[in-house]
């Protein structure tokens, strides 16, 4: 009875160092020089190293050169909500400037829950991340804990944490909806419906208090029934709104306190039967591609959408490269009242205004 060979296992084909050095006629060393950055090699050598790379199809190990260096060239970044335009746009900043300067990103989604962002940050630093680029869902007691125990850099952009000690990018909020509402103000209006983020994140507070101040300014007494949650979610401004324009005495204006929100506004003046601007004037924050293109055209608070983006990734880069030994930095940007036509001077200055023969 014949007895069955027993088949070797097949030893793998893939090219390695080895076959990479010979091909480039240098040692193994000077290959792994190049390929894992740990020495300097002449520019002779490594373009050598690399056509050899290339000729015979090397691959480099990814993940076991980030266990040898202790370092995977990705940044986490996690964003409240990838549909607001705001948040796309920033993204992509963040990953043109970083994937110049050799990183790759690993980008995740909390939809505004907080439960949700911290299991997503500490996957992403099991994940090995150098750095992270986060904008909170909002404060809570595990974040800070996850991101005091951390050494890898960590960057907050649009949204702070009350007590956590990081560099940040972000905007005068309060400044800018100051601005706007009292835009609003100066067209006479004095019934201005505010629709607010939520008030758990800094930018929920912050615009809100902005509002507050314009109406301070003006001696206009504040009114709670003027103000209604939306949450920055169209759905829950679609049933504020529909609240503010059902009341006997409706506001004349309304201030929404971002780009997705706004659209559940325009959704429920439309549905109650009226018009933007005629019937009501609305005015948003943040600024997006077809604000230009709404019939009305939107007045908006546009934020430097760009910078944001760039100093965030740049803050970042500056602390992995160690070129910064200071304490936490916090960039405080400024944003841009875009006056289109969505806002109408109120009928009691427009009639002032013939009275006095101005019209």
């Amino acid at each position: 009875m014949t007895k069955s060979k027993r088949t070797r296992p097949r030893k793998s084909t893939a090219p390695t160092m080895l076959h990479v050095a010979e091909a480039a006629r240098v040692s193994v060393a000077t290959v792994s020089a190049v390929v894992n950055g740990t020495a300097v090699v002449s520019p002779a050598l490594t373009a050598r190293i690399e056509a050899a790379i290339k000729d015979i199809g090397y691959k480099r190990n990814a993940i076991a050169r980030s266990l040898k260096l202790g370092k995977t060239r990705t940044i986490g970044l996690t964003v409240a909500d990838i549909t607001n335009p705001f948040f796309t746009d920033v993204v992509s900043v963040i990953q043109e400037v970083l994937h110049r300067a050799g990183y790759a990103v690993m980008l995740c989604c909390n939809d505004e829950d907080i439960e949700t962002q911290d299991d997503q940050i500490q996957l992403l630093l099991d994940r090995m991340v150098d750095g992270l680029i986060i904008a909170p869902a909002g404060d809570d007691a595990n974040l800070k804990r996850i991101l005091e125990g951390t050494n890898v850099p960590v960057v907050l952009i649009d949204r702070i944490c009350d007590g956590v000690d990081t560099d940040a990018v972000v905007l005068d909020n309060q400044r800018a909806v100051f601005d706007a509402t009292t835009y609003m103000l100066h067209l006479g209006h004095r019934r201005i419906g505010y629709i607010s983020g939520s008030l758990d994140t800094s930018t929920g507070r912050d615009r809100l208090a902005g509002y507050h101040e314009a109406l301070d300014s003006a001696g206009i007494a504040f009114d709670d029934e003027l103000v209604r949650l939306g949450n920055f979610r169209e759905a829950d401004a679609y049933k504020a709104a529909m609240q503010l324009l059902t009341q006997p005495d409706r506001p004349t204006a309304i201030f929404s306190a971002n780009n997705l929100m706004v659209i559940g506004v325009m959704k429920a003046i439309r549905d109650i039967g009226l018009s933007c601007p005629e019937d009501i004037s609305v005015a948003c924050f943040d600024d997006f591609p077809w604000a230009d293109v709404f019939r009305p055209q939107l007045t908006t608070v546009a934020q430097p959408v760009r910078a944001i983006g760039e100093q965030a990734a740049q803050l970042v880069l500056d602390r992995l490269a160690g070129k910064t030994e200071n304490g936490p930095r916090r960039l405080v940007l400024q944003g841009r009242l875009m006056v289109r036509n969505s806002c109408r001077p109120h009928a009691s200055l427009v009639q002032g205004a013939r009275e006095h023969g101005a019209l």
